[in-house]
């Protein structure tokens, strides 16, 4: 499995043209859109992410599967896995067939359950949302129905994601990802201009989300792949459903306590203030989120040559990555912040936005949570490789903290916006320090480690 620094600057591109494409809307969608309407594509977005909780978990669990089939292993296990000690790097096709129907069976199974969810408890919710609304309703339940649809198809085809990530093509996965957002850039700008609202974001998502899933199945499946799977007899499903399921459960339920973490102020905070106040919050956590997805590339990059070196159990070269990681982590934020802190409010006053970022103060201490989050969750990601999951427990707490929190904030303190960064980063206190502990521990990383990193990087052109 080759991943190298080719791979990382087709993931940086595929992130920056996804933030450039929103960057480049945004201003129309903040022209044209008025707050209301922004505060309704806020919770859009929350409750896409909400969508993706149905995956339970077993997405991460898969792709890690995968990448071990394709790195020579022929039995998976529940916890950890078997070492590759023969240095047999030779795919198991039967097995990789069960895995494959193991995970149609199962998306299959959440794509139902998550459009019953939807067309039902969320119509309900965007009904109970509109009822305060002043613009035409009609638009927002058309652009309702379309994300209902596109929502369910996304979750059906996702072992799509899974098979290519898994077998390490990290490099062709960013150049379709490139395609798809460069398509739905064209189709979202064309249907603003055509004042379409809410419902050109929506339209141009589905379309995009559409091809990239067929790219991907063009591109994983080669007639190599398909011959050697077609004369395969698969491997039981309930055998691979057994040993995937246990480390699964645990991923989704820490899955479920992120969405809660994360998306419960939005969720929570929209039944409490003004849709004009959600507004100014979700703009400004977006901002704050594209300086999170850029700090963490370099790390999720490397993830499948990460679990390649732990079935190689070669923990020096994963200690180095790691660090790598941390310091693309820490000046990437550094740079973003300074540019949010500093021009982020003069940005919007200049497209003539009809929606503001929050205060300064709001946004510094934003900004310091999610640096703290990003921090915690690149180390959970490497303990992950492992294929053991040490942090669901955890997890789950801080997401009954947060809505403690946030009740008490809204209820008692009358904090406003304040409840909504603050319940967040307060419950995740516990997590910040113990998983990039836990992984130190692990890989007995020392401050010659980092020196040693450090240096390294100071004598190169690049990481």
């Amino acid at each position: 499995m080759r991943i190298n620094k080719t791979d990382v600057i087709w993931n940086y591109a595929a992130t920056i043209l996804r933030i450039a494409s929103y960057a480049f809307l945004l201003p129309f969608i903040l022209r044209t859109m008025s707050s209301e309407m922004v505060g309704v594509w806020s919770v859009f977005m929350a409750i896409t992410a909400f969508a993706a909780l149905l995956d339970l978990g077993f997405s991460p669990s898969f792709t890690r599967n995968v990448t071990y089939i394709f790195s020579g292993i022929k039995t998976l296990k529940t916890t950890g896995f078997h070492s590759n000690d023969s240095g047999d790097q030779s795919v198991d096709y039967g097995l990789l067939k069960g895995v494959i129907v193991a995970m149609k069976w199962f998306y299959m199974r959440m794509a139902l359950i998550l459009f019953l969810l939807l067309t039902t408890l969320g119509t309900y919710y965007i009904y109970s949302l509109l009822k305060n609304y002043k613009g035409d309703q009609t638009e927002i339940y058309i652009a309702w129905i379309v994300l209902c649809v596109i929502s369910t198809y996304n979750i059906y085809t996702q072992y799509l994601d899974c098979l290519l990530q898994g077998k390490g093509l990290v490099r062709r996965s960013k150049q379709i990802v490139i395609i798809g957002q460069s398509i739905y850039l064209v189709i979202a700008s064309i249907f603003i201009l055509l004042h379409f609202g809410i419902l050109a974001i929506v339209s141009a998502q589905a379309i995009s989300v559409i091809v990239i899933r067929w790219l991907v199945n063009h591109y994983f499946f080669t007639k190599e792949i398909k011959e050697n799977l077609q004369a395969a007899e698969p491997r039981s499903r309930k055998e691979i459903m057994d040993a995937i399921y246990p480390n699964a459960v645990k991923i989704g339920l820490t899955w479920i306590g992120a969405f809660i973490i994360q998306r419960s102020s939005i969720l929570i905070g929209s039944l409490h203030l003004q849709l004009e106040d959600i507004a100014s919050y979700g703009v400004t956590i977006q901002l704050v989120s594209m300086i999170a997805n850029f700090s963490t590339i370099y790390t999720l990059t490397y993830t499948p040559k990460i679990v390649q070196l732990r079935v190689a159990q070669n923990n020096e070269a994963i200690k180095e990555v790691y660090l790598k990681g941390q310091i693309v982590l820490l000046l990437t934020y550094l740079a973003g912040a300074t540019v949010l802190l500093l021009l982020g409010k003069w940005g919007l006053t200049l497209i003539g936005s009809k929606t503001q970022i929050m205060p300064t103060l709001l946004i510094l201490v934003a900004i310091i949570i999610s640096f703290l989050e990003s921090n915690h969750g690149t180390a959970a990601g490497v303990l992950l490789t492992n294929n053991e999951v040490p942090f669901f427990k955890a997890s789950l707490t801080s997401a009954a903290v947060t809505i403690c929190l946030l009740l008490s904030m809204f209820y008692f303190f009358h904090m406003g916006l304040w409840a909504m960064v603050l319940a967040p980063g307060i419950a995740q206190l516990y997590n910040n320090w113990r998983w990039p502990h836990e992984l130190y521990k692990q890989l007995q990383i020392s401050r010659a480690d980092i020196a040693t990193v450090v240096k390294r990087i100071g004598f190169k052109t690049g990481l």
